[in-house]
């Protein structure tokens, strides 16, 4: 779609389809992702999307405009045979895009699983650090960033053991070569105008059960209390988990666990 393809990766069987997307800047979504959809894909088909400019993702030239990127979301799982109902697992800037899939098409979305993903209040105080992204995208293109070999291999999809000692090397060459795309600081770029069309959509009608950190490395002071308040007006469910912003990959157990129970309760499965 737009003149570019998008890497899904997908394994296991069973309804609904486990959607997993990708905060900003995750450079492998699928390895990031691995710790929870492998305790999960013995009873679901889970399917990670790599927006552009992510992972083995292609490049993009079109906007990145929430609507855009939905569109092309949507267009690579039914191009890759994944098929709604969908249950949707965002992190982080990602959750905007799951409430307006939540929004725009409420058919396909049988329940959003956050993890730890951003609600449309949480722009009104987190301008994105544009100056800092653009110097960690000049590192990464020059190479600066292999000087720290650290940023890979205590990253936790390796320093947990949730990727092999192969996949661990293929992480690695995407985090230094695909830090900071093009693509990732144009969608930051335009994250605070897709959070007020998002807030004007009003909060979808769906199953909602938001897994929200209590740690203290996401630059907004209040972010827990916005993540509660946010599934509290929802009508939703929350557990707080004193972990920082990568709940996936350092709560998995828990994580997939309470998913377990509370799609059983929304689909008997």
């Amino acid at each position: 779609m737009n003149g570019h393809r998008l890497h899904v990766y997908g394994e296991g069987a069973g309804q609904p389809t486990l959607v997993f997307l990708s905060g900003s800047g995750t450079t492998a979504p699928t390895y990031d992702f691995r710790g929870l959809y492998r305790r999960l894909s013995g009873d679901y088909r889970t399917v990670v999307v790599e927006r552009a400019g992510y992972g083995w993702s292609d490049h993009s030239n079109a906007s990145r405009d929430i609507t855009t990127v939905l569109a092309e979301t949507r267009t690579a799982l039914r191009a890759s045979g994944h098929y709604p109902p969908y249950v949707l697992f965002p992190h982080s800037m990602s959750g905007l895009e799951a409430l307006h899939w939540a929004n725009r098409y409420p058919e396909e979305v049988v329940a959003i699983v956050g993890l730890d993903p951003s609600v449309p209040s949480v722009y009104e105080v987190l301008p994105p650090p544009q100056l800092l992204l653009e110097f960690v995208a000049f590192s990464a293109r020059t190479g600066l960033l292999r000087l720290v070999p650290s940023l890979c291999r205590d990253a936790p999809p390796v320093s947990r053991g949730y990727v092999s000692e192969e996949d661990a090397d293929a992480y690695c060459a995407i985090l230094f070569g695909r830090t900071m795309t093009p693509d990732m600081l144009a969608e930051i770029s335009v994250t605070q105008a897709n959070a007020r069309l998002v807030s004007s959509e009003g909060i979808p009608d769906v199953p909602l059960y938001l897994f929200v950190s209590t740690g203290t490395d996401v630059a907004v002071p209040n972010w827990t209390e916005l993540l509660v308040e946010y599934a509290e007006a929802a009508g939703g469910r929350y557990q707080l988990l004193d972990v920082t912003h990568y709940v996936h990959n350092l709560a998995a157990d828990t994580i997939a666990a309470e998913t377990r129970v509370f799609l059983q309760a929304i689909v008997g499965q």
